[in-house]
């Protein structure tokens, strides 16, 4: 059977790539899960979106969760695929609920987020992270 595919995959590049992709959407969701952890944890009365009815509190509580706990997980790699659940879960209730009558605009960032944690749920976090060298060590 002849061969119509080809191609020079460097693996190494792959894994540096998602490196690179871990620290970036790591980092960069950071920048809105440090304001709502200072906000939950802040003096003030908590004012925050509540799309599902479960208390405004309760709801910033779980953004926290996901903007701040699980992007700290991405960044270093660790229980990578778990971690992105609930920030996934997060931006489609940016996507489609907080932001539903919102023009693209303001929907394209959750929506790149979204793909970013996509190809993490789907690829895993690459050799350079920590659940490469942790699942290396039970072996």
């Amino acid at each position: 059977m002849k061969t119509t595919y080809s191609t020079n995959l460097s693996l190494p590049g792959v894994d540096a790539g998602l490196l690179v992709l871990r620290i970036g959407v790591g980092i960069l969701m950071l920048t809105h899960g440090v304001p709502k952890l200072i906000t939950l944890f802040g003096s003030e009365e908590i004012q925050f979106a509540d799309p599902f009815g479960l208390g405004e509190a309760t709801t910033l509580v779980l953004a926290v969760f996901a903007e701040f706990l699980c992007s700290i997980l991405v960044l270093i790699g660790l229980g990578t695929r778990l971690a992105v659940i609930p920030l996934m879960a997060t931006m489609l209730t940016a996507i489609f609920i907080v932001h539903a009558t919102d023009a693209f605009q303001v929907k394209e960032l959750p929506v790149f987020y979204l793909l970013a944690y996509t190809v993490l749920l789907i690829t895993g976090p690459g050799k350079y992270a920590l659940d490469f060298y942790w699942l290396k060590r039970k072996k």
